[in-house]
């Protein structure tokens, strides 16, 4: 529901006024919560990127920001074939290769051939990978717990549902 007015102060439900009209589709108007959630994602995402740097620096000096989230699923996941990773990130085949390189270079990950299929590979976190993908992410969440602890844990538990629900209508 929104706040404000429309006839009578009742709440607008679904973007549409009392009158009708949808708030939503109004020419050159975003609605102010739309505004909102903009700035507000802005700032989330621009702090999000430097703590992944942070953090792929603690996983080890030379690796790239962007790789971070490759180890990430690779723990939580286990085994994939580099498309998987791929399709995951958002990203192409040239640059997971690339990508998934150095991090065997930097002894993080492994590739070992498919037994599904033998002209494809699946990349996994070596016991080194794993323990400094493991390190960085307990430090993290000890930092989240820090942070947050002043916030109910019903409130941190809805914000990691809303946050799910807006990554998976993201995918679509």
């Amino acid at each position: 529901m929104h706040e404000g007015g429309n006839d009578g102060g009742r709440p607008v439900e679904s973007g549409v006024s009392g009158n009708g009209v949808d708030r939503r589709a109004a020419p050159g108007g975003a609605e102010r919560e739309f505004l909102s959630l903009e700035r507000e994602l802005t700032v989330f995402l621009r702090r999000a990127r430097a703590n992944q740097g942070e953090m792929a620096r603690e996983v080890h000096p030379d690796l790239e920001s962007a790789a971070y989230g490759l180890l990430v699923r690779l723990e939580e996941c286990g085994r994939q074939r580099a498309t998987e990773l791929a399709a995951y990130i958002g990203v192409g085949k040239a640059t997971m290769s690339r990508q998934l390189r150095a991090l065997e270079e930097l002894g993080l990950v492994a590739r070992e051939p498919d037994p599904a299929d033998g002209r494809a590979w699946l990349v996994h976190l070596t016991d080194e990978g794993r323990g400094r993908v493991s390190r960085v992410r307990e430090a993290r969440r000890a930092r989240y717990v820090r942070q947050l602890a002043h916030w109910d844990q019903d409130e941190v538990a809805e914000l990691a549902r809303l946050l799910n629900q807006l990554n998976r209508g993201m995918e679509k």
